[in-house]
């Protein structure tokens, strides 16, 4: 992922040097696992746990010549370690060190998502709980329905997150195995108990059965989980550019004192924020099609699924990982108005109240039938005429003679319909 869209912390856990570091830590436990079972000499595996390193350009030296980036650094490291080396790599086939390795950089990307997430579950809880009883319009299709709370809105994307965190938890857990089962998973040169002890020593889970690899439906999981985080991320962004409108001006992001929003007209404030985390979600989300594809492979062992893990992997979590700190300081430091929501509520004279008063009218004997004719009428007019939908309910004889007028007056109140907003919090946060 290109530095723009990089914080530190991923950064380092995807770079060459951490990922060979990563290689190394397997070879040293493989090494070590097998100088207590008597297989390899304990002299050999202490000079490999001790002195065994490498150095980044000579591995890129070497893999200019021998195209094998495993073997570039097995060489670069026997160099180092000196003649025990003959030991280093002992029963291993290169996917035994890459996929096993492969885990551990995915366990360490996966505990920076997991704090982030974590993070913006608290952003969402605080601010829904400050905004919880804030009235303004809910609207379907883009269109003013009925009232709910801007509270109720965090509390949604609140919910979510706790799924997603969820859903990741299951998928790190899926990811967080390794395999040291040989070229075509018998365990042709190691014995099965070989691999547990070394994935233990890993902290690590052995794969029950693989091929030569791990088999990629546990990675098509994974990142389909973080394409999921990028989603709710997007749908998060995305109402709040509708709430920034200028027609809508409900909410918007955080405008500092000396940013600038358009090179040619000084009044804009543009929601970018919410515009890069819209488009790097798409990014995330087409990530999970490539992951899709590398499940089958050619006699279930090829290296397709290779160049595009180094690509989708690293992008994948890199971009999770950032989004969801801008998401977090999205919320943290929202501006939201809630006499411009108030406003808008009462914009259309009462119209969303139309509903309400349906089912009052079918309470005091009028068919639905009825009732939805009669109220629909009173509501077209008002819309299409720009007239207030409230008087034009309260000068109907039909209306105003079936139910008295301070019971209609109830049927335009929004202390009702929000009635249950508490319950709602009770559910969703368990307080």
């Amino acid at each position: 992922m290109i530095p723009r869209y990089t914080r530190s912390e991923m950064g380092r856990i995807w770079s060459d040097d951490n990922k060979f570091r990563c290689w190394l830590q397997v070879e040293v436990a493989a090494s070590l696992t097998l100088a207590e079972a008597g297989i390899v000499p304990k002299e050999a595996a202490n000079a490999i746990a001790q002195r065994g390193d490498f150095d980044l350009n000579r591995i890129q030296e070497i893999e200019a010549e021998t195209k094998h980036d495993v073997i570039a650094f097995t060489t670069a490291v026997a160099e180092k370690v000196g003649p025990e080396a003959r030991w280093l790599h002992y029963g291993l086939t290169s996917n035994d060190v890459v996929d096993t390795a492969q885990a551990l950089q995915i366990k360490e990307a996966s505990a920076v998502i997991r704090q982030d997430l974590e993070r913006l579950k608290d952003v969402l809880d605080r601010r829904a709980h400050e905004f919880e009883h804030t009235p303004t319009i809910g609207r379907t299709h883009g269109i003013h329905a009925e009232p709910t709370t801007f509270g109720l809105k965090l509390a949604n994307w609140y919910a979510e997150i706790v799924r997603d965190i969820a859903r990741f938890e299951r998928s790190t857990e899926e990811m967080r195995v390794g395999k040291l089962s040989g070229a075509v998973g018998t365990f042709a040169h190691l014995e099965p108990e070989f691999e547990e002890k070394i994935c233990q020593r890993l902290g690590l889970e052995a794969a029950p059965i693989s091929s030569q690899v791990i088999q990629r439906d546990r990675h098509a999981y994974y990142v389909a989980t973080l394409a999921t985080i990028a989603a709710t991320l997007d749908k998060i962004a995305t109402e709040i550019r509708h709430l920034q409108r200028t027609e809508v001006r409900e909410a918007e992001e955080y405008f500092s004192e000396k940013q600038k929003g358009s090179s040619a007209m000084p009044h804009k404030r543009n929601p970018i924020t919410c515009e890069q985390i819209c488009g790097l979600a798409r990014v995330v989300r087409s990530n999970a099609q490539a992951a899709f594809e590398n499940v089958a492979l050619w006699h279930e062992r090829d290296i397709s699924h290779s160049s595009v893990e180094r690509v989708i992997l690293p992008d994948s979590t890199t971009l999770v990982d950032y989004l969801l700190v801008k998401t977090t300081h999205l919320i943290d430091t929202l501006m939201v108005y809630p006499n411009r929501m108030m406003k808008n509520l009462e914009s259309t004279g009462g119209l969303v109240f139309s509903g309400q008063l349906l089912l009052d009218l079918a309470e005091h004997g009028m068919s639905r039938e009825d009732a939805y004719r009669l109220v629909q009428k009173h509501a077209m007019k008002a819309w299409k005429d720009d007239l207030n939908f409230h008087d034009m309910v309260m000068g109907d004889p039909d209306i105003t003679g079936r139910i008295p007028k301070d019971q209609i007056q109830r049927a335009f109140s929004i202390e009702r319909q929000l009635r249950n907003v508490d319950k709602i919090f009770k559910r969703v946060f368990g307080k």
